[in-house]
């Protein structure tokens, strides 16, 4: 029988990675130097999570959709994408920006990768002071233009930059140009791929290999979004108890759930995995079949679409993301 699933943590080297997944989400990534990301849910090939508790300890997520199917991930969700599990989950800790980059759309990823494009979003959950991110261009560019503003290193003037607070959501549809800042530790949810074209890295060099990192500016000219947005950062309203919608599209839908008592949630209707993301505070999932699970910020479980109904028992006050395939 299947039950709220939590997995082992992936831990990631980057070399704009920092402390914060140890000092404050209290993951230990000994021996690395330093974590820029860890991978929470994934079944992106190389990097496939493992089942921490429970009878099914030890399995791989991408074969337990092989084995449960619909059951596992819903049955609308196992038609669609079949035996990959359709998400990725991810902390990320930016102690340095990180590299101007864009994701292809799934048409091209296809064409390009045999593979599936990157929608991805952010949620915000500490920020240094004076911490910004870049989502799109300040204002309409051209496809000539761009190429002119990468080749004479003036890429940074046509960004779009966002000073950020805790609590703010992003969302980033593949092609829109983007980095993380400097200061920031953030969810992300986004598409099962590991495909970024990255077009400028701020002339950083690699400690271990002297280099610089590799650029793809020729592959990201077409996968870019040129337009300008009038609103980059997602508004939401901010409410307790109660579970407020944050993003919706092809991909997923997230839903904030800000509580300090005691919730019940129904799940018969989506038809759909839901994945859990604590992001602040800590609570229990009480799950029917007697299961019980415990979650702290930085903490995910992954609830099967055969499980209906379970109830969330804060500690306190608590902020959950709510995610599954619509």
């Amino acid at each position: 029988m299947l039950y709220p699933l939590t997995f082992e943590t992936i831990f990631k080297d980057k070399i704009w990675g920092g402390q914060k997944i140890k000092t404050v989400l209290g993951k230990d990534f000994s021996p690395l130097p330093n974590c820029g990301e860890t991978w929470e849910v994934s079944d992106v090939e190389g990097n496939v999570s493992m089942v921490k508790e429970g009878s099914l300890q030890g399995e791989s997520l991408h074969d337990l959709v092989v084995q449960y199917k619909g059951e596992l991930v819903g049955q609308h969700v196992y038609e669609k994408y079949g035996d990959r599990f359709p998400l990725l989950v991810k902390f990320i800790d930016a102690n340095d920006d990180l590299s101007i980059q864009v994701h292809p759309n799934d048409e091209l990823a296809k064409k390009r990768h045999s593979g599936f494009g990157k929608t991805e979003m952010w949620y915000i959950m500490q920020a240094d002071e004076g911490a910004k991110l870049n989502s799109g261009f300040n204002r309409e560019v051209t496809k000539e233009e761009y190429v002119k503003a990468v080749a004479d290193n003036t890429i940074q003037e046509i960004l779009n930059i966002e000073p950020v607070q805790p609590g703010d959501v992003f969302f980033l549809p593949a092609g829109r140009v983007h980095y993380i800042g400097k200061g920031l530790l953030l969810a992300e949810i986004q598409q099962t791929s590991d495909t970024t074209y990255r077009i400028y890295d701020f002339d950083r060099v690699d400690s271990t290999t002297g280099k610089k990192r590799e650029l793809h500016t020729e592959l990201a000219v077409d996968a870019i979004d040129y337009h300008h947005y009038d609103q980059y950062k997602t508004t939401y309203d901010r409410k307790l108890n109660e579970g407020v919608n944050a993003v919706k599209c092809d991909y997923f839908v997230t839903n904030v759930l800000n509580f300090n008592q005691e919730v019940e949630h129904d799940y018969t209707h989506i038809d759909s995995f839901v994945i859990l993301i604590c992001v602040a505070g800590s609570l229990t999932i009480n799950a029917e079949g007697g299961y019980k699970v415990a979650l702290k910020m930085g903490q995910c479980a992954l609830i099967p679409a055969s499980i209906n109904n379970v109830t969330l028992v804060p500690d306190g006050d608590m902020t959950v993301l709510e995610t599954y395939v619509p």
